[in-house]
């Protein structure tokens, strides 16, 4: 079983779109959605949810009334102002930080853990997807992503599929870290633009040092030629593989407004041809590259 986590320096850059066409024409795969802080694939993959789960994580301070005294003192501790003068706690604001806990002459303040998002596993026509919705304001969506990953895994290897399809978040934070771990190849979705290569300089230097496979995708690659003539020089320079030159194409688009993926709606487009041939590649790199889950 080979792992594939599609990801980008930034939003934007048409990685689920990339992600969605390669859910039609990937085989014997499951799919998740780690980008659970702006969760998009589904609106492509219109799946339909088999389970629903929740998500538990982080806690906020909860202040007892009939024991509190009033006496002013966690408002005075709290860093987060995030306790008002009628001693009330700002769910919002509270980081969690315990110090108010601590520090309370009543113990009239508890935690209480918070209901942070819901995790789901669905039936898509292309097949099954484990994919997540953090809460708004909600943290802890590296330990969420991790969640995904551990069910789509453990999944994959019931029914033994060959593939494990991942959309990953933009740049290079903690999901990013979480998304990208035990991965076979990281495909980094880039676009011609000055903010592009910055955003591709800064993944790269991300995945070499947790030493994983990484290839390059440039999408809406003839907006900007000599651009993207310097990013194929970085990465060939670096000794990245560029495994999708994509054109700009309307029918992508198009096919967003309709609702469906790009392969299913234009198949004989510039975009979509490119798309298959990166592919190809994708399925022959990972057929022969060593590494396993």
């Amino acid at each position: 079983m080979k792992e594939l986590v599609v990801i980008s320096g930034k939003g934007g850059t048409g990685k689920t779109s990339i992600v969605a066409s390669l859910a039609s024409l990937l085989y014997n795969k499951m799919i998740a959605d780690c980008d659970v802080d702006a969760a998009d694939l589904h609106l492509v993959l219109q799946p339909q949810i088999l389970e629903k789960h929740e998500f538990w994580s982080g806690k906020t301070a909860f202040i007892n009334k009939d024991k509190c005294l009033e006496c002013g003192q966690c408002l005075e501790l709290c860093r987060f102002a995030a306790i008002n003068e009628n001693f009330v706690v700002d769910k919002v604001s509270c980081e969690g930080c315990g110090v108010c806990v601590y520090f309370c002459p009543a113990k009239a303040i508890n935690f209480k853990e918070n209901l942070a998002g819901h995790w789901y596993i669905s039936q898509t026509p292309y097949g099954t997807m484990v994919h997540a919705k953090l809460g708004i304001a909600e943290e802890n969506s590296g330990k969420l992503v991790a969640l995904v990953k551990n069910q789509v895994k453990k999944l994959a290897l019931e029914e033994k599929k060959e593939f494990i399809l991942v959309d990953g978040p933009p740049g290079i934070g903690c999901p990013v870290i979480a998304s990208i771990s035990g991965a076979n190849l990281v495909l980094a979705v880039t676009e011609p633009t000055i903010s592009g290569i910055h955003d591709l300089e800064r993944v790269v230097a991300l995945t070499k040092h947790f030493k994983i496979n990484t290839a390059v995708c440039i999408n809406k690659a003839d907006i900007n030629p000599e651009v993207t003539k310097k990013i194929l020089l970085e990465c060939r320079e670096e000794g990245l593989e560029v495994l999708g030159i994509i054109p700009y194409d309307n029918a992508v688009t198009k096919a967003q407004v309709e609702g469906v993926n790009v392969v299913e709606f234009s198949p004989t487009s510039p975009a979509v041809k490119e798309i298959k041939t990166m592919a190809e590649k994708i399925k022959t790199f990972l057929k022969t590259e060593e590494k396993t889950l």
